[in-house]
């Protein structure tokens, strides 16, 4: 059984096959994708990608790329959408994606930082993880977490330093880990990846993004999650069977309304 915790199934790169994508993913082993949103048209879409696909759990929140064109008006929206979820047959399992992203050129920072706050202070009431976004923005995350305390989450395609990456344990975060680490030249992420608690770690591909090596330039997907399990489990030395079930462990203990299949 294996876990991707973040994979963008509803997006439009896969409106013309979602379902297959979805069908080749859980006969490749993935029993479960935890889907993300963006922004807050795209609420609707993960909702609904959700009800149509087995095995696959919404998370809601506003992307720090896309605040932009965000208003306060989402952030309601957003509570709006939590709550209706909340007992249903699909709870949000974390709000997400959310977080900042000091890579892109002229950055809005502060209206970035206004809406990871907000959304921090939702995430906490809400009592629900957080998924995290971040880009050359660790430390700023990291003191907006220790302000603003939520039920742990998972730091998604982490790629900071060790001293960071123990940080976020310790405020109850796991790391997401997924096609980067098959790439032989990104070898701080391959160092973190196989020098972590196992128990620190989970697994995911961000589909349709960050394809693995093997398909550097085209769209990734879902099932390409066992191969990269194989290729960590390779770099860490140990079976991948054994990979497979502690990252599945740790993201059900990460994300508890993850109803993984017994």
């Amino acid at each position: 059984m294996l876990v991707d915790t973040h994979c963008h199934l509803a997006a439009t790169e896969f409106s013309g096959d979602r379902q297959r994508v979805a069908e080749a993913a859980r006969h490749a082993g993935v029993s479960a994708i935890v889907v993300p949103s963006v922004d807050r048209a795209s609420f609707a879409a993960v909702r609904a990608c959700c009800a149509d696909l087995p095995g696959c759990f919404p998370a809601y929140g506003i992307h720090p790329l896309y605040v932009a064109q965000a208003a306060e008006a989402d952030l309601e929206r957003l509570r709006e959408q939590l709550a209706d979820s909340r007992g249903g047959r699909l709870p949000a399992v974390a709000v997400g994606e959310i977080g900042l992203d000091r890579f892109v050129a002229e950055p809005d920072l502060a209206k970035q930082e206004h809406f990871f706050v907000e959304q921090l202070k939702i995430a906490r009431q809400a009592q629900l993880p957080v998924l995290l976004h971040v880009r050359r923005a660790v430390d700023l995350v990291l003191a907006h977490l220790r302000r603003i305390p939520v039920p742990g989450g998972i730091a998604h395609a982490f790629n900071g330093s060790r001293q960071q990456a123990d940080e976020l344990i310790r405020l109850g975060f796991r790391l997401g880990f997924g096609g980067g680490v098959t790439h032989a030249r990104s070898t701080r992420i391959r160092q973190l990846a196989t020098s972590l608690p196992l128990e620190a770690i989970v697994l995911e591909t961000d589909s349709p993004d960050m394809p693995p090596e093997w398909l550097a330039g085209a769209r990734n997907t879902p099932d390409q999650l066992p191969r990269i399990n194989a290729l960590l489990a390779g770099l860490r030395g140990i079976p991948a069977g054994e990979l497979a079930r502690v990252t599945s462990a740790n993201a059900a203990a990460v994300l508890p309304e993850l109803r993984l299949p017994i």
